[in-house]
């Protein structure tokens, strides 16, 4: 039976660099064995670790210059959004840095206040609002209003933060304004801030997110994904989670109906593939 490779204990716990190793008795071809799993240029792990975003991200700050951050949706998920944060990893830096995009990493070069970077899971990440101004600049209106709803729904950001922004000027001030003219702090999630954008952009007016549906006894018996007080029409997403609580579901509906309101109720499928049939639905729904 072969010896059994010594690990140094500072090299067990999360990602390291070659530089590293070397400190520690281990050089290049001590890392090709299979104890080790190579993350990138000159970054390893031990391979029994678990190949999570944040080991990931551990990895590739290793090698960060001086004053980088990672930002866009890399910095979204290390501030608690549910967004995908390595696909690929972004990463701003100062411009005479010698850090380059390559395949998974990309480097934006913008100059970065130091009240705009901040720690977050132990990492360097622009701060929530730079975040979501980054985000802002380059999604689409429907995508930066998703992303806006989820920082303000979770309390990473307030209204106050983006109004303050709008005044300031800086780039995508234009864009920011019409985020915060659509912004919903109530969405629960991207998919409703989808359909709720989906019906604005299409003209229609504006639905009211979460509100609480009372009986006759003032109890509450649901709180639909949006709502249109007025015509007493709720709209509801079903996600997966719909699927796994089909029968509260259905009992909640039933109380909903026998209260007097209607509802409609939409898939991704319904919003993505036949966005006009969703329009249709709900403007006949509020014509009658």
């Amino acid at each position: 039976m072969g010896k059994v490779p010594a690990i140094p204990r500072a090299l067990s716990r999360g990602a390291f660099t070659l530089a590293d190793a070397r400190r520690h008795g281990l050089d290049r071809w001590n890392l090709q064995g299979l104890s080790w799993r190579r993350l990138g240029p000159q970054t390893y792990a031990l391979a029994r670790l678990d190949e999570t975003p944040l080991l990931k991200l551990e990895a590739a700050s290793r090698r960060l210059p001086p004053g980088a951050a990672f930002s866009g949706f890399t910095a979204a998920w290390l501030h608690g959004l549910e967004v995908e944060p390595c696909d690929p990893i972004e990463l701003t830096v100062p411009s005479p840095a010698g850090i380059s995009t390559r395949a998974g990493l990309v480097v934006r070069r913008r100059a970065l206040g130091k009240d705009e970077v901040v720690r977050r899971r132990g990492l360097p990440a622009t701060c929530m609002l730079r975040t979501i101004r980054d985000l802002c600049v380059r999604l689409s209106l429907t995508e930066a209003v998703a992303i806006a709803d989820m920082a303000l729904h979770a309390g990473k950001l307030d209204r106050q933060d983006l109004v303050a922004a709008v005044a300031a000027p800086n780039q995508g001030v234009r864009v920011l304004r019409r985020v915060l003219e659509h912004a919903e702090p109530g969405a629960e999630s991207p998919m409703e801030t989808r359909l709720r954008m989906l019906l604005v952009l299409a003209g229609l007016p504006r639905p009211e997110a979460q509100v609480p549906i009372r009986d006759r006894l003032l109890r509450v018996i649901g709180r639909p994904d949006l709502y249109y007080r007025d015509q007493r029409l709720g709209l509801e997403y079903d996600g997966g989670t719909h699927r796994d609580t089909l029968a509260e579901d259905n009992r909640r509906q039933n109380r909903l109906l026998d209260a007097g309101v209607r509802l409609l109720r939409f898939t991704a499928v319904d919003i993505f593939n036949t966005p006009d049939h969703v329009i249709g639905l709900v403007r006949a729904a509020l014509a009658a």
